[in-house]
């Protein structure tokens, strides 16, 4: 992934039913191995097991085509990169991490709605400062070779993903982690109320070859080749869908080998960069992530000073026109910087979209300045290129002129730096805990423009260390809604590819596919007698 702006987080939720249709072959598929590139942000975490491959911008894209569907095969692949460890903590982004989900399990698994549920940890609780947690472990939970998971396995885990690439951003805040026999301690820096929704990462123990899990299942090299076997002494009581997954060394050229019917599942991100699509007879579940599209305000220019403008250019957003023309319908809408996935989101604080808000909002203002505004967005794109340009020509038309600057991604760097602009398009992946500091905080590394706000830290520390976080978050958006120091657009989804036929009952979770693992039904072919 290229080296970005700013910094974040992780996840992506099940949405919606499955959705079996034909893809239109757009590019072939080398041209679909296209790199992670953001606008505002970079991601400490990239969203687990995530692929970025993209579909046209405002197409329809899963029309029907005719064309023989594949047989069922005689086993279920998934790609692997056998160069490439396992460990989850140090392990590549994407089908890495897929295969990685089947193996190894945290102390808390993210649901649907972006919430923590308990996995290897039975019960937890913080002190009155929300400083201290405690954690017990589920008992009689064994790693894959019978030996049992202890509060040390799991300490060693935490302090290696402390130092991590990857989880260390989202851990910045422990000061300390002890372990005493099945029971866990951390001790953070500041309060976090919502510390559980941090701790689904996987829980692994360390071998000479690949870590150990506790996980349904587990990896084995036979039969000349690598394979995911059902774990018999799966906590959770077995019910895996296949006893069986074999894993394609595939990864140079993994959206081949999908397109042909040699694995059978990817994970992609459908908006993640120029449009390109694959062929073939394809089931889509797509997700909400924690994948926040935004513009960012920069509120040191004179224009974008004035909080009357800002509130005026958020109201003239058309979220729901913008998701389903110009990002194919995978994002989620969103007038808040939290999931309307989450329980959290206030939707009862949303504002209807009018087309005659923003320029009756403009007339009221008297709106005349003498240059346009200037919006950023960065040229390797395509889908946030077209959506700047559709926000811009909005605004013009309703009487606020502003120009898209579209730079490629050197320029786009120096031009933030530089503060030449009013709006730039910022893209982060935010963390389950809903923390909003470095987004919204005056030293915040995802806040470029520098607004910085008493009133706001206050309501964000609130948050950070209340029992009733639903009410928190209510007052902390409803100050957003007046003082608009960003413009939410978007929750972009992740998307499970599968051959059509072969899987149902998928309900993806954030870092889980296979989040009802134990509900999906996998269909092969029935041996020859």
């Amino acid at each position: 992934m290229r080296g970005l702006y700013l910094q974040f987080g992780t996840a992506f939720r099940g949405h919606g039913t499955c959705f079996t249709r034909r893809l239109v072959s757009v590019l072939c598929a080398a041209a679909l191995l296209l790199l992670s590139l953001t606008g505002c942000a970079q991601t400490a975490e990239k969203e687990t097991g995530t692929e970025e491959i993209s579909t046209p911008v405002g197409t329809d894209l899963f029309a029907p085509r005719e064309e023989e569907p594949l047989p069922l095969p005689e086993r279920f692949a998934l790609p692997y990169e056998a160069e490439h460890t396992l460990d989850p903590i140090t392990c590549p982004d994407g089908m890495q991490q897929v295969v990685g989900s089947l193996l190894y399990e945290g102390l808390f698994r993210l649901n649907g709605s972006l919430e923590p549920e308990l996995c290897l940890c039975e019960s937890c609780g913080p002190d009155a400062s929300f400083r201290f947690w405690t954690f017990n472990l589920r008992p009689g939970v064994t790693f894959s070779d019978g030996s049992p998971l202890s509060a040390y396995a799991v300490k060693a885990v935490l302090d290696r993903a402390r130092e991590s690439v990857r989880y260390g951003s989202r851990l910045r805040n422990v000061a300390e982690i002890t372990a005493a026999g099945e029971t866990l301690y951390i001790t953070l820096t500041a309060p976090n109320a919502g510390l559980p929704a941090l701790l689904d990462i996987p829980i692994c123990k360390e071998t000479e070859g690949v870590p150990l899990g506790t996980g349904p299942y587990y990896f084995s090299k036979e039969d000349g080749g690598a394979w995911l076997l059902a774990n018999p002494a799966w906590w959770q009581g077995g019910g895996q869908p296949t006893d069986r997954i074999f894993l394609e060394e595939s990864q140079d050229a993994m959206l081949y080998r999908f397109t042909s019917g040699d694995v059978h599942l990817i994970v992609s991100n459908l908006i993640g960069g120029d449009p390109a699509a694959i062929t073939g007879d394809i089931a889509y579940t797509d997700a909400t992530s924690l994948r926040f599209h935004f513009l960012s305000c920069n509120a040191a220019r004179p224009l974008m000073s004035d909080a009357s403008l800002r509130r005026a250019l958020n109201r003239g957003v058309n979220r729901k026109g913008l998701v389903q023309d110009l990002l194919s319908g995978h994002a989620l809408a969103a007038q808040f910087p939290v999931s309307p996935a989450s329980p959290l989101y206030p939707k009862g604080l949303e504002e209807a979209y009018s087309s005659s808000a923003l320029p009756a909002a403009a007339a009221e203002m008297g709106y005349n300045p003498d240059r346009p505004l200037i919006l950023l967005v960065n040229s390797e794109n395509a889908f946030k290129v077209s959506v700047a340009r559709s926000i811009a020509e909005t605004y013009t038309a309703d009487g606020i002129p502003t120009e898209v600057r579209v730079l490629p991604w050197e320029e786009y760097q120096a031009a933030i730096a530089a503060g030449d602009w009013d709006l730039c398009y910022g893209e982060a992946v935010l963390t389950a805990d809903w923390n909003l500091s470095n987004l919204l905080g005056a030293e915040g590394a995802l806040n470029p423009g520098g607004w910085s706000d008493w009133r706001c830290t206050q309501l964000l520390y609130t948050f950070s260390y209340t029992k009733d976080r639903a009410a928190a978050m209510g007052e902390l958006c409803t100050y957003l809604r007046e003082n608009v120091p960003l413009i939410p657009l978007c929750f972009g989804n992740t998307s499970v590819l599968t051959r059509a036929g072969v899987v149902e009952n998928l309900s993806p979770t954030a870092a889980e596919p296979f989040y009802n693992l134990t509900a999906c039904a996998i269909h092969l072919k029935e041996p020859e007698a």
